[in-house]
């Protein structure tokens, strides 16, 4: 363990959120990087006990940080640095059926366009 805080791109990577250091401090210029909710620069400090969230592949992860790893080490040693506070994903929504229309009968109507849009749940009347 090293001393009281490290920076948030230096972190993310030493547990292992992202495979290089330079993919680490891109994440954070780009904004998908977040310490105590508020946007981390790739310079901030990050302290034991912080909130991190990491945008990853669409999807937010919540992390607690609970070690300050001097170095990347393995995956084991790395999940010693974290706790996964991310809440689970929400039950997929079922899709309605799928509209069939006959082949070579043309563009849908306006009429059967908002149709459509209706039952696919995208009207915006809403």
């Amino acid at each position: 363990m090293g001393g009281e805080s490290v920076r948030i791109d230096t972190w993310v990577w030493g547990v292992r959120l992202a495979k290089t250091r330079s993919q680490a401090t891109t994440a954070c210029r780009a904004g998908h990087v977040r310490v105590n909710g508020a946007t981390a620069k790739a310079s901030q400090a990050v302290r034991l006990g912080d909130e991190v969230r990491v945008r990853q592949h669409g999807f937010d992860k919540v992390y607690r940080v609970t070690g300050l790893p001097v170095r990347r080490g393995s995956a084991v040693e790395a999940a010693k640095h974290f706790d996964d506070l991310t809440p689970p994903p929400l039950p997929r929504v079922e899709r309605p059926a799928e509209i069939v229309r006959d082949r070579g009968a043309g563009r849908p109507t306006k009429r059967e366009r908002r149709d459509i849009d209706r039952l696919r749940g995208r009207d915006s009347e809403a």
